[in-house]
């Protein structure tokens, strides 16, 4: 699609989603600020109605739907984020919604799904083995079946989080998003290209998890057949054709890092920020860590994509030094 094309679907969303979404705040923290030895800035999606910045596409998307669709119902497939996106969206447009998930489903995130009225289906051992089934449901049932990542206006709901970056911070120098499916990273990439060609933006994934980070170094689709990370946000084994497609023509670095860093990053926002993250919100701020010194003297903005960690993961993330 032509940028000319993204951003009109970007600022589209922005209209559409604002009865329903404030922007979330972006926060300056000398604390983090002195870790980094950068100028750093949080935008907080953890602040989001679900936790997570995912909530934009959803809405963007249900809202959208035909009336036909929205008759039929939806479905798709979700390790929580993206579920607890369409399950709040179909909610609030009284659109059915069925959440596929894995059967390890973090409980925090399942629980929130079935709070905004969804069904469940637990299947498999992974996210992927989960979506290929909720592929079968939706053909035998007649569902709507959303991709996470392979949907042009999840992307464009997501996009309006660099749009609300850019427009508090205009100056920023470099932006962290987390990579998963894709479509956080992806949007930020659309937004930067057509507003401030200058801004570096860095993607990142987990070491355990890389099949978007092999597919972006390979410029191929690449499944790595493991998505073992704690972070759950960035745990797929299989990249997607859409956000790759973008991510190959926009994104210039990609940033792998380990459970560990993501653990020590979660920990520092609780004690430099006061702020709750998940493994893959935590990953932007294990990342700029990585490249500290490439950072000196700019102002960094760190995509803290969701907040909703579970229970039994912060007791082990504070306890446990080799928690996974």
């Amino acid at each position: 699609m032509p940028e000319r094309d993204w951003m009109r679907l970007i600022l589209e969303a922005r209209r559409r989603i604002a009865p329903y979404l404030k922007p979330t705040p972006l926060c300056h923290y000398p604390l983090l600020s002195e870790l980094v030895g950068a100028e750093v800035w949080v935008k907080h999606e953890n602040y989001q109605p679900i936790g997570a910045f995912k909530v934009r596409g959803g809405i963007n998307l249900i809202s959208s739907l035909p009336p036909d669709e929205r008759e039929r119902g939806v479905i798709t497939a979700s390790t929580g984020n993206h579920g607890q996106s369409i399950a709040y969206a179909s909610r609030l447009f009284g659109v059915r919604a069925v959440i596929g998930a894995p059967e390890n489903c973090n409980p925090a995130k399942l629980a929130a799904m079935k709070s905004w009225g969804a069904e469940m289906l637990l299947y498999g051992r992974d996210f992927d083995e989960a979506r290929e089934r909720v592929e079968a449901v939706a053909a035998e049932r007649g569902f709507r079946y959303i991709h996470s990542a392979n949907e042009p206006l999840l992307i464009a709901g997501v996009g309006t989080m660099a749009l609300e970056v850019l427009e508090a911070l205009p100056d920023a120098d470099v932006i962290f998003c987390a990579v998963g499916g894709g479509s956080g990273c992806a949007s930020t990439t659309l937004v930067a290209r057509a507003l401030r060609p200058d801004l570096r933006v860095v993607g990142v994934q987990a070491a355990r998890a890389a099949s978007a980070y092999e597919s972006w170094r390979q410029k191929r689709l690449v499944s790595t057949g493991r998505a073992d990370t704690f972070a759950e946000g960035v745990q797929t084994r299989v990249a997607f054709e859409m956000t790759q497609a973008i991510l190959w023509e926009n994104l210039k670095e990609f940033v792998l890092v380990e459970e560990e860093e993501m653990r020590r990053a979660m920990i520092h926002y609780l004690e430099r920020a006061r702020t709750l993250s998940e493994g893959a919100g935590a990953a932007p701020l294990a990342a700029a860590l990585q490249l500290a010194p490439q950072l000196a003297g700019r102002k960094v903005v760190l995509c803290l994509s969701g907040g909703n960690v579970s229970r039994e993961q912060l007791v082990r993330v504070l306890t446990d030094p080799q928690p996974w």
